[in-house]
């Protein structure tokens, strides 16, 4: 039986801790064990394995995600709550990269539908109300979106900005004034 104390929550956070630490994938049962001061068996009382670490570590990062852009998102709308959803997005991958790492693992359907993506995918489709997106562009802009988000901060946080003298907090701006310059004259079909 795991010691005392040991619970899945706190399990969960340790391990995404490690990963903020050490990355997503060296998160083992090994380190949590020797972190909690427990044979690795004991673990196994919680937790599957590795991989369901690694899920639990995505779900409370997305849960985490969801509650900063609501928080940012409150009382915007239009371009302010684009710039403040993308600001909380990139916030979060810089503070915590192993959790946001986490959260790109492709979830079963079933996880998926009960996660914070949920929250995610409604928090973005109101702001993309805001610019009068109907689907199926609603769609289409979505993916935009979260793709521009993810691909700037992966790129920033692999260093391929380094390149130029240009702060990337400009081209961030810059990017934003883009976004919404192309989502208020979303082309028609």
């Amino acid at each position: 039986m795991a010691r005392a104390g040991v619970t899945v929550e706190r399990l969960t956070l340790a391990a995404a801790e490690l990963a903020d630490e050490v990355g997503v994938e060296n998160v083992t049962v090994a380190a949590l064990a020797r972190h909690f001061g427990v044979k690795d068996a004991s673990l196994y009382f919680h937790i599957k394995n590795a991989q369901d670490l690694r899920v639990r570590i995505a779900l409370l990062a997305l849960a985490e995600l969801a509650d900063r852009v609501a928080a940012a998102l409150a009382g915007r709308a239009g371009k302010d709550a684009l710039v403040a959803f993308a600001d909380a997005y990139r916030d979060y991958a810089r503070q915590h990269p192993g959790r946001y790492a986490a959260m790109q693992i492709d979830l079963d359907p079933e996880t998926a539908a009960t996660s914070a993506g949920v929250r995610h995918a409604e928090m973005t489709r109101a702001i993309l109300r805001g610019y009068r997106l109907a689907e199926p562009d609603q769609t289409d802009a979505v993916r935009m979106m979260h793709s521009t988000f993810h691909g700037f901060v992966s790129l920033e946080k692999t260093g391929g900005f380094r390149h130029t003298p240009r702060a990337t907090d400009d081209s961030w701006t810059r990017t934003l004034d883009a976004l919404d310059a192309v989502l208020a004259n979303w082309p028609p079909r």
